[in-house]
């Protein structure tokens, strides 16, 4: 089987890793389509993932700039894919590759764990053949999104518990960086500013980086999405903080970390997953795998910075994790037996 795999953010890579070893092994061909978006392209070629950028970069945060590029990259993946003869196509929150997909007649699974990001899952849940969502998730929110009862599919826990399977750190990327091992090691993730879900502003995470900033007990390394956010949190020269120059091993980071503080979504599930103490600073509507964990105490909001309990971890947590075969043979369900 020939297997269309398209990833347009760093997410995606972790998320693919595993399951593109388990497609070749089980005798697949895997074709990948990324997107010049963040620090995506570092990450498939440190994950040793050949791969095609196909289509312009991200649009930024202008709707009707997002729209042209989506047309753009709309024609650009029919053109690769038309004379590929692929069987299926896959996607994370890559609401292009069904529509792309169906339009050539290939079937396809969208996978997504965020249901309020509405412009673009309304897009990939139509167009896509079979809807693949963490089982919290509730039916009507689906089915607003034009994905019925009959199109979905859900696995149970966290994405991230099923790509973290065998996955073992390399504490070597804290001497990499650089990091004061004898200080509290904070991971911090900015806000996803260029989506259409969270165009509005985080003061939160702006005091966050200055409380940690200038703590002198504190290493805090943070992980930009953009080369406009990094540069302006190095602008800041805030003693504590380091800002890595290119894309790096997140995962190791948060699974040494003492304390993850992210205004994103997946990086607060993988520390969840790895054991890792987490608050989120996200400033738009939590989804459903939010709210359940937030209801478990197993991520924290926080409401102000001072707020933040900066201590060393005691002992290393076991990471909990799932088969990620389980959520392969899902994915593949898209594809007519």
């Amino acid at each position: 089987m020939r297997v269309w795999i398209d990833v347009t953010n760093s997410p995606h890579v972790v998320f693919f890793r595993p399951l593109v070893a388990l497609l070749e092994a089980r005798g697949h061909e895997v074709s990948i389509t990324a997107r010049d978006f963040a620090q995506t392209l570092e990450l498939l070629e440190d994950a040793g993932l050949p791969h095609t950028v196909v289509g312009p970069p991200h649009a930024g945060a202008s709707r009707p700039a997002k729209v042209r590029t989506m047309a753009s990259r709309l024609r650009a993946l029919r053109s690769f894919a038309r004379e590929r003869g692929f069987d299926l196509a896959l996607s994370h929150a890559s609401h292009e590759l069904p529509v792309a997909a169906r339009s050539l007649r290939i079937p396809s699974s969208y996978a997504f764990d965020y249901e309020f990001a509405r412009a673009q899952h309304g897009i990939g849940c139509r167009a896509a053949t079979r809807v693949v969502v963490p089982d919290v998730i509730p039916q009507d929110r689906l089915t607003r999104l034009g994905a019925r009862a009959r199109k979905v599919v859900r696995y149970p826990g966290l994405k991230e518990e099923y790509y973290l399977d065998g996955f073992a750190p390399d504490a070597g990327v804290l001497d990499a960086l650089g990091i004061d091992r004898g200080r509290v090691l904070v991971v911090v993730r900015t806000p996803p500013e260029v989506s259409l879900y969270h165009l509005h502003g985080n003061e939160l995470f702006d005091g966050v980086l200055e409380r940690l900033g200038n703590d002198a007990s504190v290493s805090g390394v943070v992980l930009p999405r953009t080369p406009a956010q990094r540069d302006a949190i190095v602008a800041r020269a805030l003693p504590s903080l380091v800002v890595p120059d290119r894309a790096v091993d997140a995962l190791s980071l948060v699974a040494v970390a003492d304390l993850v503080v992210s205004a994103g979504g997946t990086m607060n599930r993988e520390a969840v997953a790895l054991g890792t103490p987490v608050y989120t600073t996200f400033s738009g509507r939590l989804g459903a795998v939010d709210e359940m964990l937030l209801e478990r105490g197993l991520l924290r909001l926080l409401g102000r910075p001072d707020e933040l309990q900066l201590e060393r971890r005691a002992g290393d947590a076991q990471p909990s994790t799932r088969s990620p075969d389980v959520l392969l043979d899902l994915l593949l369900r898209a594809r007519p037996s």
